[in-house]
């Protein structure tokens, strides 16, 4: 008897010790502050709940600080992190260099062939994924359907940014704090220069031509920066170049912005209840110079996993759950179905639930279909990538060149120096990409 008792305790002590063991795996997961994924950290128990044995860590930072810290980490196989939220331009320079895990193979009810073809095609190499998308967006333009009431306009569904510089023009009125236009003016290669890459494009400009020479001393971006400069200076909120995307947002939803040009995946917040505007914004395509571009990204927020990770497993289950339809379910039960992660799959834009409650649904759909990273500019081009230049470099061109732009939105410099220091700066740093290949 004695024996017995005593076998069954040593039993259960080892079923506890097994039990403790599954519960202390964890993961960390390093994301971007902004909705979407803060909302997804505020879903953690419901994971947690469903897999007792892991637990999540967060790691959440600025976009530019996430990217400088996620980066360092991966190249330097450093091992901090389990889950990277990295997005559509690191996803296949990473996995060539063999830094990330496929993610093929997911559970079948995950069903990745329902992600939207150009956000998938965005996040494979050599046909295999290598991130599971969050959320993904295009670019849009965002406006006071008041505003353009009140003074007798009517935005285009495909407006021309002649069309947008006489309104925000016609709609400013700083004595009550409403700019005519906000956009974004904080250095960075995936801030200021998301969106002037993309205008850009449709200006006709280009980072390179088909040598891979710098084009900043064209006249197609000199026409794309003075046309910037002179409308923000002349009608945007003041201290410009310190607005990024999450600071922009913030003065729409506050009622300060007459025309916001920017990330679809704005539009649940800018509608959302606790917008000053919510009943109160209308949507249209990114704008165009009617030379066949107009100024719509491709990109998205996605969950991938290093190869450095001790925990790939645990890793696998999370990112599946994030990004999986039950996922969508479960935000749609507890906060409605606007507010679910927009651009990935095509079923929910097959949800008519779905399609009632976000009105900037069918626009967001609309232009992420008609990006093509292959073909950005109106010219031929060398390179792909919409918003950015699909290369290693362009992490570091980018954030100079940014810099450069910032710079002259803020006067510190002129927009003919911003584009010659541009020039100079991208030259460089090619040539030596070149030399040390």
């Amino acid at each position: 008897m004695t024996i017995r008792i005593a076998a069954a305790l040593t039993a259960a002590a080892l079923l506890a010790c097994s039990a403790f063991a599954r519960a202390e795996t964890t993961i960390t997961i390093a994301t971007v502050n902004n909705g979407d994924m803060i909302r997804m950290q505020g879903f953690s128990a419901e994971f947690e709940k469903a897999n007792p044995e892991i637990k999540l860590d967060w790691v959440v930072l600025e976009e530019n600080v996430l990217r400088q810290r996620v980066t360092t980490d991966i190249a330097t196989k450093g091992g901090q992190f389990d889950v990277l939220t990295i997005g559509t331009y690191e996803v296949p320079i990473w996995a060539e260099r063999g830094w990330l895990v496929t993610l093929d193979g997911l559970p079948a009810d995950y069903d990745a062939e329902d992600i939207l073809p150009p956000i998938r095609q965005g996040l494979s190499f050599k046909g295999k994924m290598y991130a599971v998308p969050f959320y993904g967006e295009s670019s849009f333009t965002m406006y006071r359907t008041d505003l353009f009431k009140k003074a007798g306009l009517e935005m285009p569904e495909k407006p021309t940014w002649d069309f947008i510089k006489d309104a925000a023009r016609k709609l400013a009125d700083k004595s009550t704090e409403v700019y005519g236009i906000c956009l974004r003016g904080k250095p960075g290669w995936g801030e200021n220069m998301a969106f002037l890459t993309a205008m850009a494009n449709a200006y006709g400009a280009r980072w390179f031509d088909m040598n891979w020479k710098p084009q900043f001393d064209g006249e197609a971006w000199k026409a794309t920066i003075t046309d910037y400069v002179e409308l923000m200076n002349e009608v945007g909120p003041p201290n410009a170049s310190a607005n990024g995307y999450k600071e922009n947002l913030a003065l729409f939803r506050a009622g300060k912005c007459a025309i916001w040009i920017d990330a679809t995946a704005a539009g649940q917040f800018v509608t959302n209840a606790d917008s000053a505007v919510a009943n109160r914004v209308g949507f249209a395509l990114a704008p165009d110079t009617g030379l066949g571009k107009s100024a719509n990204w491709l990109w998205a927020w996605a969950l991938a996993i290093p190869e450095s990770s001790v925990n790939k497993d645990a890793a696998k289950k999370f990112v599946a759950w994030a990004t999986s339809k039950h996922y969508l379910e479960l935000v749609a039960a507890k906060e409605g179905w606007s507010n679910v992660p927009p651009g990935t799959r095509r079923s929910l834009y097959e949800n008519r639930a779905y399609l009632d409650a976000a009105p900037f649904a069918r626009i967001t759909l609309a232009s992420i279909l008609a990006a093509d990273p292959s073909h950005p500019t109106v010219e031929q081009v060398p390179y792909t990538g919409i918003q950015f230049v699909a290369i290693p470099e362009f992490q570091s061109i980018g954030t100079a060149v940014g810099n450069r732009f910032a710079a002259a939105l803020s006067g510190t410099i002129p927009i003919n120096e911003a584009l010659g220091n541009a020039q100079w700066v991208t030259g460089k740093i090619i040539e030596r990409a070149r030399f040390l290949q």
